[in-house]
């Protein structure tokens, strides 16, 4: 059984480091960070089938590709506490020659990290492609991806969300944060998609819905049957209902977040916030 109560440290502490990330450079992408930490927690410490030690092979692990690649203080911060790379590491977090840059790159030779993303809309297909070669490998594992919802507005994604039912990539469960934001305002405001569901469902896609995904049971049981879906036919996505900023009260529920770092009295005031649970790198 899971320590829910340890995954919540955890997540706490994750939202210090976001907080502590993008505060020092003054530049970088919180809101969003903020509103996937119970989901980035849950998944490495919980949900994904992970391997010792690092290899772009992948081979015999499940794995996971970000998309939305400028919520990268979330997904460095979870890699560091979960052993991919030194804590300390995430105090370089957007300076100069870090192999912590604004959105993923591979070049630098990261450990967890498995492509360079950023460039939005791109992550499905890479996801889909890794999916494909674990069933050439004969490797059951699963591969896991997340997506921001307004990222659905690029093309791509729905190319390579039909081409994943059309051919039956029934090893992938692809998550869309639907926290009904993007840096221009709500999504509603900027390009309203209607139902993300129904879409998905028509594109031939097995849907699970995840009504509280800054909850770290709803997340693991939400999970846990995404998982069961896989391996009949169908891809599957899983649509976590997210608040932006969640964990600091006046970064909550607006776009206005997205991508701005916090002053020194707003920082102090987040990291009250969120009292220190595992030691601040």
């Amino acid at each position: 059984m899971p320590n829910t109560q340890q995954l919540k440290d955890l997540t706490t502490q994750v939202r210090r480091d976001i907080l502590r990330m993008v505060h020092k450079v003054n530049s970088g992408h919180p809101g969003g960070s903020l509103g996937c930490a119970e989901f980035f927690v849950t998944l490495y410490k919980e949900i994904m089938n992970r391997k010792e030690g690092f290899d772009m092979d992948g081979k015999g692990e499940d794995l996971f590709f970000l998309s939305n690649g400028h919520i990268s203080p979330v997904y460095y911060s979870v890699l560091a506490r979960s052993g991919y790379f030194p804590v300390e590491e995430l105090n370089t977090f957007r300076l100069i020659n870090s192999r912590l840059q604004g959105h993923p790159t591979t070049h630098e030779n990261l450990p967890g990290i498995r492509i360079a993303s950023g460039s939005l809309g791109q992550g499905m297909s890479v996801a889909l492609g890794a999916a494909q070669v674990k069933k050439l490998n004969n490797d059951s594992h699963l591969v896991y991806s997340l997506h921001g919802d307004g990222e659905l507005q690029e093309g791509q994604n729905w190319e390579a969300i039909m081409y994943a039912a059309g051919n039956k990539v029934d090893n992938i469960i692809s998550t869309i944060d639907l926290n009904g934001q993007q840096i221009d305002g709500s999504t509603d405001d900027v390009l309203p998609m209607g139902s993300v569901k129904a879409k998905f469902e028509a594109f031939g896609w097995t849907v699970i819905e995840i009504n509280n995904g800054n909850d770290i049971d709803d997340i693991i049981k939400g999970m846990a049957e995404a998982k069961s879906k896989t391996g009949q036919g169908k891809p599957v996505c899983v649509l976590l209902k997210t608040i932006m900023g969640n964990g600091v009260d006046f970064m909550m529920h607006t776009h206005a977040w997205h991508g701005k770092a916090p002053n020194d009295k707003q920082l102090a005031i987040g990291l009250e916030q969120n009292p220190e649970t595992l030691g601040d790198y």
